[in-house]
């Protein structure tokens, strides 16, 4: 029992720092400290400094700041506006009509941004008025929205499978193949759900669209051109072996600065603007690292992780089993923390965990990416809620309701991961088989 104990210490000191207010990042800090200097003889000071920076050092996190500097790019472009138009010609006939603009604009988005926020307002900031004008049904605009920028978090170049391949020291360029598919099939989802729905309500009556003529609809296809290319020049340098994440990032940030010089957006302005904002989002993720690291340092020291590891082996749950109590008590702190922070506040406990069941640790950092992304659109901090409430002016509960069947369709996603794991293994094993 004396490892429980140390987990109510250890809670009972996070929740009593963050209550107060305190950034998670120092948070996390102050708890490793107080682990430090209760369970431990170790000089607290020198660990501290030295664990601190090892991991703001390290090289595979430099793709952090370059990816979040892409998405700031973009998000200062035309890339929306452009996108609507090249899209809604080829989706307005499907079942469902132009809500499907939503899910594909937010999955081709999260394709360059890696933010879950940054995909809901640029894709939100055209397609609401678009889609209201065209009497779409409030609640479907709201929800699809909401639900399928989380796809962010999933589609390479993702900012918390960055974050998850750092913590556990894998490989961000399998990690980011290995997201490809799964959002891909969790975007089919979205899509497939709009369509029955289309049918069956008796409210989903939009306005008809204008038709237009095949070369009409490749004329306004010109529009996609650009961040097609970019997405392939990305992603597909990482998959074909030719640039790490780190490069790939790189190249990211060249391509977006060229994409908005040549909209005439470029200017010392936006350049400044899109560089504090990549700052200050890397600053804060970076400093929650910093206090990750230090945490598992100092339950490592404490023996924890390997006492709750050998505790969990002992009651000799089945690998369905402990993912169903991982799939629960995700959802549960995903209600209380942000993605990236409850992904590495838990790792030092739940990663021996999962290498002692024999758990892919590629496969289960998409299995942890679907479960953050629900957790984005559950209350009370689900960001993506705050994020729609700030555009549309909408109740938070609204929000939610709307986007329960969003969160529905993810809990299946979980299940569809569960029992046909070749979605996310596949693509990484051929990766490296092509790269060796």
């Amino acid at each position: 029992m004396e490892e429980f104990q140390l987990i109510a210490i250890f809670l009972f000191v996070l929740f009593l720092l963050l209550g107060t207010g305190v950034w998670v990042g120092l948070a996390l800090l102050g708890v490793a400290f107080v682990g430090m200097e209760l369970f431990t003889t170790r000089p607290v000071g020198d660990t501290m400094i030295t664990t601190i920076w090892s991991a703001s050092s390290s090289w595979t996190l430099t793709a952090l700041p370059l990816f979040i500097w892409m998405g700031e790019i973009l998000y200062r472009t035309r890339l929306s506006q452009d996108m609507f138009k090249g899209l809604s010609p080829w989706l307005a006939p499907l079942p469902g009509g132009l809500v499907h603009t939503n899910i594909v604009g937010c999955t081709i988005f999260a394709a360059v941004s890696g933010s879950s926020a940054a995909t809901l307002t640029t894709v939100g900031k055209m397609s609401i008025p678009e889609l209201r004008k065209r009497n779409y049904p409030e609640k479907m605009v709201i929800g699809t929205l909401t639900g399928a920028a989380t796809l962010g978090l999933m589609i390479p170049p993702s900012l918390t499978l960055i974050v998850y391949g750092v913590t556990v020291n894998e490989s961000i360029s399998e990690l980011f193949i290995a997201g490809i598919l799964p959002g891909l099939i969790l975007a089919s989802m979205f899509m497939a759900y709009v369509a029955i729905y289309s049918f069956v309500s008796s409210n989903y009556n939009p306005d008809s669209e204008a038709k237009q003529t095949f070369f009409e609809k490749l004329a306004n296809s010109r529009f996609l051109i650009p961040i097609i290319l970019l997405i392939t020049v990305v992603i597909g340098s990482m998959y074909a072996g030719l640039a790490t994440a780190t490069e790939a990032a790189a190249i990211g940030v060249i391509g977006s600065l060229l994409l908005a010089a040549s909209q005439k957006l470029l200017t010392w302005k936006t350049f400044y603007e899109s560089l504090m904002g990549a700052v200050r989002t890397s600053a804060m993720i970076a400093l929650i690292l910093a206090g990750a690291a230090f945490l598992s340092l100092s339950m490592g020291f404490t023996g924890l992780p390997r006492a709750l590891a050998e505790t969990i082996a002992e009651l000799e749950l089945s690998r369905f089993e402990l993912l169903m109590a991982l799939l629960l008590f995700y959802v549960v702190i995903g209600c209380f923390l942000d993605g990236i922070s409850s992904v590495v506040l838990t790792m030092a406990v739940v990663e021996p965990m999962i290498r002692t069941a024999g758990i892919d640790i590629i496969w289960f950092g998409i299995f942890i990416v679907v479960v953050v992304e629900m957790a984005q659109i559950t209350p009370p901090i689900g960001f993506n809620l705050f994020v729609m409430q700030g555009i549309t002016n909408h109740g938070m509960g609204y929000i939610a309701r709307a986007a329960i069947p969003m969160f529905l369709i993810m809990v299946l996603m979980v299940f569809v991961l569960i029992f046909v794991p070749e979605i996310a293994t596949y693509l990484p094993e051929n990766m490296s088989k092509l790269n060796n």
